[in-house]
């Protein structure tokens, strides 16, 4: 479930992808040949679900935005003395879809720019210029934290 919140931000869809997740776990289950952990195979199967349910819905906005994320600059971040875990959660759920993808594919999942773009059929520069807003994005929530 936690995988599935991340990626869809609200509980209502989270569910429903939870379950999409199972049934396609259930019906591929002897396609697991043993090579790896199962916890690992079946992240990838409730991955793929959400990145699937995202597509479907056009959540992700799938347009190359380039020249605008061109004129964003980075600043240095303050140091924060601590955020819980939860509040952080609740931040990255609050992203648009977009970028809340990306940051969870790059970020949570380990994924490069390279697997995003093949994933979400979108170029690399893209892949990066919203993992580059999230980020943006996340720190102006903290900031507002304090």
């Amino acid at each position: 479930m936690a995988v599935c919140l991340r990626y869809m931000g609200n509980k209502d869809d989270a569910e429903d992808v939870l379950q999409e997740g199972f049934v396609t776990v259930f019906t591929k289950i002897d396609s697991y040949t043993g090579a790896g952990s199962f916890e690992g195979w079946a992240r990838k199967i409730f991955v793929n679900t959400a990145l699937m349910h995202l597509r479907r819905t056009d959540a992700l906005g799938l347009s190359d935005d380039i020249e605008e994320a061109r004129t964003l600059f980075t600043e240095e971040a303050t140091p924060i003395e601590r955020i819980g875990y939860k509040e952080l959660l609740k931040m990255i759920a609050a992203l648009p879809p977009e970028y809340r993808t990306v940051f969870n594919l790059y970020v949570l999942e380990g994924y490069s720019h390279k697997d995003i773009s093949d994933e979400l059929g979108c170029t690399e520069a893209t892949s990066r210029s919203r993992l580059q807003r999230a980020r943006l994005k996340l720190q102006e929530m903290i900031r507002a934290q304090k």
